[in-house]
């Protein structure tokens, strides 16, 4: 139909180490708070703090490069949805807006490189580093997960 979607999740091959597995799952559970911020009147900021302040109550880093973003007949558009800030600032949310929210949690220094290839993106200290994406449109009253695989669960 000309709209783009866009969603992202960590996984595992072979048995993670206890704080991989830590990681993983505090990142998934930013994802959902920066979710649970999503509403008609809210900030982006609103969903930045939160997820900062749960992340960095973890002991993990936001990282500043990449953010989540404004989608729909483009891939990227805006706004531009950080992961870090201050409540009550940015944006007003309102109806009808569809972006993504995508945190990028490290276990240690947020910086990250990217390598020759211009893709790849590293931790600058070579720490673990999660990430979880949906897209999500604003309802009247909240917010629709639509790359949710079955519209209920987390992924």
């Amino acid at each position: 139909n000309g709209f783009h979607g866009d969603t992202s999740r960590t996984f595992f091959v072979g048995s993670p180490r206890k704080k991989a597995e830590k990681l993983v799952d505090v990142c998934r559970e930013s994802l959902q708070k920066g979710i649970d911020c999503v509403k008609p009147g809210a900030r982006m900021g609103d969903i930045g703090a939160t997820i900062q302040q749960f992340a960095e109550g973890h002991g993990y880093s936001v990282v500043r490069e990449f953010c989540g973003h404004g989608i729909g007949k483009n891939f990227h558009e805006e706004p531009q949805v950080l992961h870090y800030g201050n409540y009550g600032e940015g944006l007003e949310i309102k109806k009808g807006m569809v972006f993504t929210i995508e945190p990028m949690l490290n276990m240690g220094k947020p910086n990250l490189k990217i390598l020759s290839d211009k893709w790849t993106a590293v931790t600058e200290d070579s720490s673990l580093s999660a990430q979880f994406e949906h897209t999500l449109c604003v309802t009247e009253s909240g917010v629709e997960v639509m790359t949710r695989l079955d519209g209920r669960t987390q992924f």
